[in-house]
């Protein structure tokens, strides 16, 4: 129904309200959020689309005679991050149309404001999709873990995924203009900001990637050789995990739903006190205030709880999916940022042990979709 068909599609010609893909902005599309599975940010991905003589969104559509409610650019090469952002959060590439995106407060108050995402609606396979629901979706778990570039310039494809093993805080990436690559490092930021409160979680950045290439490298030798193998045994694995955490899971919601149930009977309770005078203004705004609070932090915390119990009940089609993706990248000779990023939910490094006079450090790896898996166990049971 738009005017302006967004920036990867174009009017169908045969029927207007429809959209088709314009591949060539489709092209740029997909080339944006695969910068952004690298590790890239908006700043980062818009200086290289200048840098490649890209037309901004605005130019290209003028180019190709569409209408734009924009006026010309005076640099029509130059991408601004917030167009990028823009392109990075825009769910309808997926194929789905978003209704009820924002919405007014009264006919007297006509700003809009953005509706949080579960008051919107989505029609899901409208048209044609650019991006997949599941990159769409990695993208948006990797804007959420957004992270500064060092003061150098230089960045590294681990930056954001890795934490301390103790305190469950991030791990820095620490380097200099005149450090080369084996000496940069990642630090706990915990220790970095007090060191009475963590120990140093230190560790070479060439050194994790080179452990968590090798322990890739096994997931995708056991998964394709032995699929049905690993099918067999992580299904096993999750089912056990996911009935503890479901039954966790469901009892606090359970709670949670019934403090919140409590609170709204309180709210009409001091409410009701507070008109017959029986409790003081003053008093009343504290424990108004309080409650309100509370019920905020509850309502947020059963989203949550709920999200991961959906999670869980997904596991059999998450197993399906990471096997996919792993089978989709049997072919690297290397680690890439891409690669990382689609198989690598988080990686914890626990503190160094030198009770052996010997420097020996264990890293964990969670992987996305399916948790930690026993790569070295898995291996000896099939093997024997």
């Amino acid at each position: 129904m738009t005017t302006n068909v967004p920036y990867g599609y174009k009017k169908n010609p045969d029927d207007p309200q429809k959209w088709i893909i314009d591949e060539e902005a489709a092209r740029i599309v997909k080339k944006i959020f695969a910068l952004c599975m690298e590790g890239k940010g908006p700043s980062q991905i818009a200086a290289q689309l200048e840098a490649e003589q890209i037309l901004n969104p605005t130019a290209y559509k003028q180019r190709e005679g569409r209408k734009t409610p924009h006026q010309t650019p005076e640099n029509e090469y130059r991408w601004h991050e917030s167009t990028v952002a823009y392109i990075l959060e825009y769910m309808e590439y997926t194929g789905c149309t978003v209704n009820f995106k924002t919405y007014t407060n009264s006919i007297w108050d006509k700003k809009q404001r953005d509706n949080p995402m579960e008051n919107r609606k989505v029609f899901y396979d409208t048209h044609p999709a650019i991006i997949s629901l599941e990159v769409f979706d990695k993208v948006q778990e990797i804007r959420q873990q957004r992270h500064r570039r060092t003061a150098t310039g230089k960045s590294n494809m681990f930056s954001g995924l890795v934490f301390c093993n103790d305190c469950k805080q991030k791990l820095y990436y620490s380097t200099t203009s005149y450090f080369e690559k084996r000496q940069d490092f990642f630090i706990c930021s915990t220790h970095r900001a007090n060191k009475d409160k963590c120990s140093g979680h230190y560790i070479r950045a060439v050194v994790l990637e080179k452990e968590v290439w090798k322990h890739i490298q096994k997931v995708i030798s056991v998964v394709t050789r032995y699929e049905a193998y690993f099918r067999s045994e992580m299904e096993q694995k999750l089912r056990v995990q996911s009935e503890e955490t479901m039954r966790i899971h469901k009892k606090r919601l359970a709670q949670a739903e019934k403090r919140i149930a409590e609170l709204d009977r309180l709210f009409i309770r001091i409410y009701e006190d507070n008109v017959a005078g029986r409790l003081d203004d003053e008093r009343f705004a504290m424990m108004s205030k309080n409650y309100t609070q509370e019920q905020k932090d509850l309502k947020a915390e059963v989203k949550s709880l709920q999200q991961e119990i959906d999670e869980q009940e997904r596991q059999a089609e998450n197993l399906e999916q990471f096997i996919q993706r792993v089978k989709k990248n049997s072919d690297l000779t290397e680690l890439t940022p891409y690669a990382l990023r689609e198989l690598v939910k988080a990686v914890y490094v626990e503190a160094p042990d030198k009770s052996s006079g010997k420097r020996k450090q264990k890293i964990h790896i969670c992987y996305d979709l399916i948790g930690y898996i026993p790569v070295d166990v898995l291996l000896k049971a099939e093997q024997a």
